[in-house]
């Protein structure tokens, strides 16, 4: 079997048994599709920001969008005096989406020609240290991408729970479904995406994404959430899902999105 066909098809089963395990909790119409995500970090020099931006924004970007892939968001946050992680979240409607996107773009004149600088990097001179790439199945009480209004000015606040087993993660997405979404909608602290991991690094864990005007506006949708919600004070007090039995580990970004990026 192709990489390509096995990744596909393993995709489609992590799909498939993710699904299987949540939908007694939080049952959704057949027809309703769920997005996929691909959520690419960056890291590398600061110095060399400026080139994947180019490359990202007058070719991969176009490029995705020619294949029907998008919106791309993508995100910066220091990461030292001189390192910078760059986050770029691709939506996708399918697991053949992501799996024939490299062949796709090696293939495209249009990306090769407006990325031709970024691909001729030298191996003396890259433009970045390494990608960690992650594939996300959007959560069943929130199937499709929630796109912020890029015209204004905002920040993101992107959230990475970690479970120590299976079992506690699929709580963890069972209480997001049944519950947890609407405390976020009543806090008024608009949700980009929420989604599981389902090929990547630290698994089992569940990724969402927040946007916000600004920091201070952060602070406090953050003050104002569950605050006497009588829905999240039921949610917490049922020992099924307490953070301590169910969450190993919280990862807090506060990320500042491109001037061209989708979201």
């Amino acid at each position: 079997m192709k990489r390509r066909d096995f990744l596909q098809t393993a995709l489609t089963a992590a799909a498939a048994a993710t699904a299987a395990t949540t939908r007694a909790a939080a049952p959704v119409p057949a027809s309703s599709a769920r997005d996929y995500y691909e959520l690419r970090t960056y890291s590398m020099k600061a110095a060399k920001q400026a080139m994947l931006d180019d490359y990202l924004s007058k070719a991969f970007i176009p490029a995705a969008a020619r294949f029907g892939a998008g919106p791309v968001g993508v995100f910066s946050e220091a990461n030292g005096k001189d390192g910078l992680f760059v986050h770029v979240l691709t939506v996708f409607s399918s697991p053949e989406q992501i799996v024939s996107l490299p062949a796709r773009l090696a293939a495209d004149a249009g990306h090769q020609q407006a990325g031709a600088e970024y691909l001729a990097a030298p191996a003396s001179d890259p433009v970045y240290d390494r990608i960690e790439s992650s594939i996300l199945l959007a959560l069943e009480g929130m199937p499709r991408l929630v796109k912020p209004d890029t015209s204004k000015a905002r920040i993101m606040n992107l959230r990475i729970y970690e479970s120590h087993n299976e079992r506690a993660a699929v709580k963890k997405l069972e209480m997001f479904n049944t519950g947890e979404f609407a405390v976020f909608q009543r806090a008024k602290m608009p949700m980009v995406f929420c989604a599981q991991t389902i090929v990547g690094p630290r698994m089992p864990n569940l990724t969402y994404m927040l946007v916000f005007p600004d920091d201070a506006g952060r602070k406090e949708g953050w003050g104002r959430f569950g605050k006497e919600d009588p829905e999240w004070k039921r949610l917490r007090s049922m020992h099924e899902y307490d953070d301590k039995e169910i969450v190993s580990k919280i990862t807090n970004k506060i990320v500042t999105p491109a001037s061209y990026s989708g979201l």
